[in-house]
Formats: C-alpha cells, sequence, structure tokens
C-alpha cells in the first residue's frame, strides 16, 4: 500500500468511469477467462517441454497453442509456461502488474514465431493479446503491499517447482538413461544441475544430455534471479497505525466508544485504518490472502460511516481485495450493505452482562454459584484493578506469566482481542487475578467500552489449577465493576449460538438439527459449542453480530481469511534469523 500523509483524511483514488460498486461486480468473466487461459497455456507449454512425445502427438494443438516453439528453445518454453502459471493468479484478481507481464510474454510469443515461420500459434497469440489490450481497463488493481518474505516464499516454490521438473524430466524419458538410477542419484543430478555442476545421470543421446542440462541450468538461474530481485527491490512492509492514527483513533472513541464494544480492538497493532473524508469516522482493517477485513462497526458518528465505508470499498476494489466485515452490530450490518451490494449474514452473538442485574442467586445460576464456592473454599483471592495501578515491572510479570500459560505458539485472536498489556494508553484497561497464597493461577484483561463499560479481551490460567477459576474470577469482576464506574460488561463471542440453542430443543427440524451436529463436530477444533455453553452460565442479554461479504461466491474464501487472521489457521512460516520485518510505526 502507498505511502500517505498520515496527519490527513486517508482515501482511496475515486475511479473516473465507475463507481465502486460497478468497478467491483463488471465484467467478472474477463479476468477469470483471462486467468485460466494463462494457465491452460502455462501448462501446456511446461507439459510440452518436459514429454518430447507430447509434441508429436499435439502437433495441431501446438499450431493453436501461444508460446509452444520447437525443440530447440524447449527451455525458453518451460520458463515462460512457469511465468504464466505463476501469473495466471494475478490475472484473476485483476492485478495491473500480473497483466503487463502476460501481455510482454504474448508480445514475445507473437515476434518469434512471426520472424520464425508466422506459425498458426503466432495469430492465437495476436487474437488474446488484442483481447487483453481492449479489456485493459478490467486490470486496475495496484500491487499487494510488498515485503521481502515474498521473495523467501517464491524462491521456495521456485526451487521446489525446479528440482520437481528435473526429476519429473528423468522419469518420463527414463527410457533413454543409460542405466536405472536411484532416486538419491535423480536427486543429486537435479540439485547439481540447478547450480551448473554435473552429475551421475546419463542419457543414452547427447542431445537429450544437452537439452536436459541446458533446462536444469535455465531454472537455477531464473529461480536465483527472480528471488535476488524481489529481495532486493525497494520492501513495502505490512502496514499498521501510526502514533498519529491511533490519538486519533482514541479521541473517537472518548467520544463514541460506547456504541460499540468492539470499538477499542481497532487498536491493534497489526491492523492499519483508513478515514472518512471529514475524519469524523474510520474503518480499521487487516489484509489476509486478498482479503480486506474489517473488524466490528466503523469507529466514530454513525452519521460519517457510509463516508468511511465508501473509502474502504474504494481501497478494496483498487487492490481488487474482497472486502469483509467480521462481527458488526445490528446497526453496523444495515448500513455497510446500504447502497453497496453487500451482503449480511448472522454470524452469533456477543454476551453482555448487565452488572446491577447479575446474580448469583435462583436456580439458574447454582452451578456458578457452587463453582464459585468451591474455588473460593480452596483458599483463592481475586483482584481488579486498571492497569494505571499497577507498577511497569509487576504488568511486565503478568504479560510473561500470560504467555506461558498460552495453548499455542500463536497469538489468537482478531476482532475481538488486543494482543498487549500495559502499554501507552491502555491506563483504564482492567486486570483480574487469582492467587492462592500469593502464586498468581489466572488473569482476565478487559479493554474499556466507552467509559461505562468492559470488554473481555484475555482470560488465561495455571492448567494445573483449580477448575473454575476463569468463572471465579468473571464473578469477581464483575462484583469489583460498580466501584470501577462500570455498568456492562462484555463477554466472549458465541459463533452460530443461535443454531445451538435452537437444534436442542424439542421440535426443532431435521434441517436445524443436522446443522447444530456439524456445529459441535466444529467444536473439535474452534471451540464453538464450549464458549456457548461458558458465556450462557451467566445468564447474559445475547447482542447478535453480523458477517458482511461482497457474494456467496466470495464467503468460502473470506471464511478462510478469517480463520487465518483469528488464527485459528496458522501456515508455516519461514524464519530467518536478523531478518525482521519492518515497522511503519512512528
Amino acid at each position: 500500500m502507498e505511502e500517505t500523509k498520515r496527519d490527513a483524511p486517508r482515501r482511496a483514488e475515486p475511479d473516473e468511469n465507475t463507481g465502486t460498486l460497478d468497478r467491483r461486480t463488471r465484467r467478472r468473466w474477463v479476468p477469470a477467462t483471462a486467468g485460466w487461459l494463462s494457465f491452460l497455456i502455462g501448462l501446456h507449454d511446461v507439459i510440452g517441454a518436459l514429454l518430447p512425445e507430447w509434441h508429436r502427438r499435439m502437433v495441431r494443438l501446438d499450431e493453436y497453442v501461444p508460446g509452444s516453439l520447437n525443440n530447440a528453445a524447449r527451455t525458453a518454453t518451460l520458463v515462460a509456461g512457469l511465468l504464466l502459471l505463476l501469473l495466471s493468479h494475478g490475472l484473476r484478481r485483476r492485478k495491473r502488474r500480473a497483466w503487463r507481464a502476460v501481455v510482454g510474454l504474448l508480445a514475445f510469443t507473437i515476434v518469434s514465431h512471426a520472424v520464425k515461420d508466422f506459425a498458426l500459434s503466432a495469430i492465437v497469440a495476436a487474437v488474446i493479446f488484442g483481447a487483453l489490450i481492449y479489456f485493459r481497463d478490467e486490470f486496475y488493481a495496484t500491487g499487494d503491499p510488498r515485503t521481502r518474505w515474498r521473495a523467501l516464499w517464491v524462491g521456495s516454490f521456485l526451487a521446489a517447482a525446479s528440482v520437481g521438473v528435473g526429476l519429473l524430466f528423468i522419469a518420463l524419458n527414463h527410457h533413454g538413461l543409460v542405466r536405472d538410477y536411484t532416486f538419491a542419484e535423480r536427486l543429486r543430478h537435479v540439485i547439481g544441475g540447478l547450480f551448473g555442476a554435473s552429475g551421475p545421470v546419463t542419457f543414452v543421446s547427447d542431445r537429450r544430455n544437452d537439452l536436459f542440462s541446458s533446462m536444469l541450468g535455465s531454472l537455477g538461474l531464473f529461480t536465483a534471479g527472480t528471488t535476488i530481485y524481489l529481495f532486493l527491490r525497494p520492501a513495502e512492509p505490512a502496514p499498521s497505525l501510526s502514533a498519529a492514527d491511533e490519538d486519533r483513533i482514541r479521541d473517537l472513541l472518548a467520544r463514541q466508544g460506547a456504541r460499540d464494544s468492539l470499538g477499542y480492538f481497532s487498536l491493534r497493532r497489526d491492523k492499519s485504518v483508513i478515514w472518512s473524508p471529514t475524519g469524523k469516522a474510520c474503518v480499521t482493517y487487516r489484509v489476509v490472502s486478498g482479503v480486506m477485513l474489517a473488524g466490528g462497526d466503523p469507529i466514530g458518528d454513525p452519521e460519517a460511516w457510509p463516508g468511511a465505508i465508501e473509502a474502504f470499498l474504494e481501497e478494496a476494489a483498487r487492490h481488487a481485495w474482497a472486502p469483509a466485515v467480521m462481527g458488526c452490530s445490528e446497526l453496523g450490518a444495515e448500513i455497510w450493505c446500504r447502497d453497496t451490494g453487500l451482503s449480511a449474514l448472522e454470524l452469533g452473538d456477543e454476551a453482555v452482562v448487565d452488572v446491577a442485574e447479575f446474580s448469583l442467586e435462583g436456580r439458574t445460576m447454582r452451578n456458578v454459584r457452587q463453582m464459585v464456592n468451591r474455588v473460593a473454599r480452596q483458599g483463592y483471592t481475586a483482584e481488579v484493578r486498571r492497569e494505571k495501578d499497577f507498577a511497569p515491572d509487576e504488568l511486565k510479570a503478568l504479560w510473561d506469566q500470560a504467555d506461558a500459560w498460552r495453548g499455542t505458539d500463536t497469538e489468537r485472536g482478531f476482532s475481538m482481542a488486543l494482543g498487549r498489556v500495559g502499554e501507552r494508553g491502555d491506563e483504564e484497561c482492567v486486570i483480574a487475578t487469582a492467587t492462592n497464597d500469593g502464586e498468581l493461577h489466572a488473569i482476565l484483561h478487559f479493554v474499556p467500552w466507552g467509559t461505562d463499560g468492559l470488554s473481555l479481551d484475555l482470560m488465561r490460567r495455571d492448567r494445573a489449577a483449580q477448575p473454575g477459576l476463569n468463572d471465579f474470577l468473571i464473578v469477581e469482576a464483575i462484583k469489583a465493576a460498580t466501584d470501577l464506574g462500570v455498568k456492562r460488561v462484555s463477554l466472549n463471542f458465541a459463533v452460530f449460538r443461535a443454531a445451538l440453542a435452537r437444534g436442542e430443543r424439542i421440535g426443532a427440524g431435521p434441517v436445524l438439527k443436522a446443522w447444530r451436529g456439524l456445529l459441535i463436530f466444529l467444536s473439535r477444533w474452534f471451540q464453538i459449542e464450549s464458549l456457548y455453553k461458558f458465556n450462557a452460565k451467566f445468564q447474559p442479554v445475547w447482542q447478535p453480530r453480523f458477517f458482511v461479504y461482497p457474494s456467496p461466491g466470495d464467503a468460502p474464501r473470506i471464511a478462510l481469511a478469517a480463520l487465518e487472521a483469528e488464527a485459528f489457521i496458522v501456515w508455516p512460516r519461514l524464519r530467518i534469523p536478523g531478518l525482521k520485518r519492518p515497522s511503519r510505526r512512528t
């Protein structure tokens, strides 16, 4: 994402010809068709370069497929095919750079064939070239934010693909080998060939030996050159909130923060922000796997929300990202969907406890009452304080202990997690601790919800300690809420709560029961049922939350991005000592 002035409201560049909605939905078949044609042509070229018999069997097809050259240029065909395979995804996402690269490859194909024999493939290439030029306005998306990590990923992919191509070439041409070589010998030959070294594998035909050597050498140079170029080009780090952005958001939260319990989580440091033209509202977001993902309602004056939403959608359209919102309120969903072409789906319910109405008395609170009393009899005591009442060293020790109790190496959370304790500006956050004989055993962390509310952020405990510590701390935090000036406490978010609650009732239909059964099955990994039952114990008021998305076809992709943002799906990452992501925070 390009650098902009942080002190001025940020707006996406407008489209001169059409509105945001038109640009996002117009002629979807053009990038899809171009992408698939690029993929199929690239696949044909790769297969043709690896399998000599392919050309003899597909002579007629070769006349019509751009990029297919004779055997003397098979290595160039292989490299071009790999490039087209890599670029096909960018074409489907309307990326301008991918369009330029494919147009360049097609232009090279046309010239090379015209000079050689003006084959029919040159005519087909010219037709596709002309179509891409004609529909050039459909490929408007600018490049995604770049980091040097992309060089590592692309280099790893190309290296693995090159090794696979070499092994596949030997396997497909095994009948021409001098003898039967072991897999280790083949692998050693391929890896050495990528670096220009000779190996043990030898073909009967000298021509095939030369072809294989030139192919491996070209793949090695292509992999090294591409990786070095991506690594050395100017890095554009992942966006983050600047100090100026954070101060402006805090000012909006001070005036309008009571509207949404998720508002304070917009201050996460892995988010970016986009402002309305007036600067009275903003949307914070994170880009995950090509999805521009916002959490909760826009921040600020609801009358300025449409301006922030329009700027958000313009930014998504400019990059060809899929816009989406997780966990917005009913009012937020209504404004998000108004005149934007977006759709909303009820995602679940947020559990909100009214402090004045909360009581442990009565049959419905029997289990919670018994659990809390049992923990208290074991000698556990609770303390509830705001962060400003802790010493810095004490806060650091609490955070370190919370990290030690974390069940995974990855910090989970996006829409309802802050991911930090004890930093500047967070002095009004509340921490509840449970100790026994002076030893810490559980921590709860709450963030402000306006001036009279709290929203649960972090819930950690010692696994070896007395069960029910979280219940005990939540009850103690609610009891202390009045002294803190707090009237309402937001607990966890229960995904698809209504389906779980209705599906277990007598008279529930087969579809609802099947849906509930699927949710219970998924609860083995995503804690869907357990969070619902945990929240329900405190007899909260359930407030619906919504998921906003462009179209049903985008929903699976957005769902995966949401799971990745919440760290329920964690892709393996390559770590290199000394190489860190630069930060934009100023």
